[in-house]
């Protein structure tokens, strides 16, 4: 049986990363650049890359495709575009960045690192107001909250 990481790290032989500098140095080369922020809406309401969209992780599929209520226009449009995935850690963008890859799309990466290391090299991040994010605010948001029942059992 796989593990998550594993299914992430079995991905990763066809999925690209670019690391945080890098995305900074896309987006000033390519102003068409697409992000993609496939975190669940509350996430991305929280905190986000200016100019990214949100489509979470688990409508990714249906919203690449006319003819469903999760399509999203600009996303069906983007199957030639640049496109940088982005998720907190950068485990669920390599799999959606995968996702994408089997359905056709020619040029998407996924952000090694994700939103945490994006806020770690000090980049700027909005809220869903389009309001700047504190980056210190940000650092409680990205520490992970693990409760107890989330844990593997000592017996395991």
């Amino acid at each position: 049986m796989k593990r998550f990481i594993d299914l992430v790290r079995s991905c990763l032989s066809d999925v690209r990363e670019i690391m945080p500098w890098d995305l900074e140095a896309r987006l000033r080369e390519n102003p068409d650049l697409l992000i993609l922020d496939v975190r669940e809406p509350q996430e991305f309401a929280a905190m986000h890359i200016a100019g990214s969209i949100n489509v979470p992780r688990g409508i990714l599929e249906s919203a690449c495709e006319w003819d469903y209520e999760e399509t999203i226009p600009e996303l069906v449009r983007a199957r030639e575009r640049e496109i940088v995935v982005v998720c907190r850690s950068g485990y669920r963008s390599v799999l959606a960045a995968h996702s994408l890859q089997v359905l056709g799309y020619t040029n998407v990466v996924s952000l090694q690192t994700g939103l945490r290391g994006w806020k770690d090299y000090e980049q700027p991040l909005e809220d869903g107001a389009g309001n700047a994010v504190d980056l210190e605010e940000a650092d409680v948001y990205f520490t992970p909250q693990i409760r107890p029942e989330q844990m593997r059992p000592k017996d395991e």
